[in-house]
């Protein structure tokens, strides 16, 4: 990372970053150009593995991407606050996550758990029942990361 003034290292703090960010944006290998897409997602820390789970349709493109190559990067954004500074200059304070890793569909019994990390992002819920037909109509995928940085910018007054 070029400025490392604004590079966050504690992996805790990465962690506590990811879950304050209600969108994750992830680029998948197009044909031509990248398919980047924001997504709805989970995040999962067991003390060795980090991994990113999102929901989908049965169908569409980022699956067709993801089933021909499943190396992906993501990042994802928050507490953006734009700083008008006395001498004309402004800046933009913000925290954010990069990295990449390999995502896969998971098996049907692993949906739940996908799902449960999933609510626990925006609902704090970790028991949820999802009835069956969700299920059914529903792809989840989990993104295992491989490397991931960590940026915050706070403008010191």
């Amino acid at each position: 990372m070029r400025r490392q003034d604004r590079e966050v290292t504690d992996f805790n703090e990465i962690l506590e970053i990811t879950k304050k960010c209600n969108v994750c944006r992830v680029a998948f290998f197009g044909e031509e150009y990248p398919y980047i897409i924001p997504l709805n997602f989970g995040v999962r820390f067991d003390g060795t593995e980090f991994k990113l789970y999102f929901h989908a349709a049965k169908e569409g493109t980022k699956l067709d991407l993801l089933r021909k190559n499943p190396n992906v990067g993501f990042e994802m954004d928050c507490n953006h606050n734009l700083v008008m500074q006395d001498n004309g200059n402004c800046t933009m304070e913000f925290e954010s996550v990069c990295g990449n890793g390999i995502m896969r569909i998971v098996e049907d019994e692993e949906k739940v758990l996908g799902l449960t990390v999933l609510m626990e992002q925006y609902h704090g819920e970790n028991e949820c029942n999802f009835p069956e037909h969700v299920l059914k109509m529903t792809e989840v995928m989990e993104l295992t990361v491989k490397e991931i940085t960590g940026k915050r910018l706070k403008v010191k007054n």
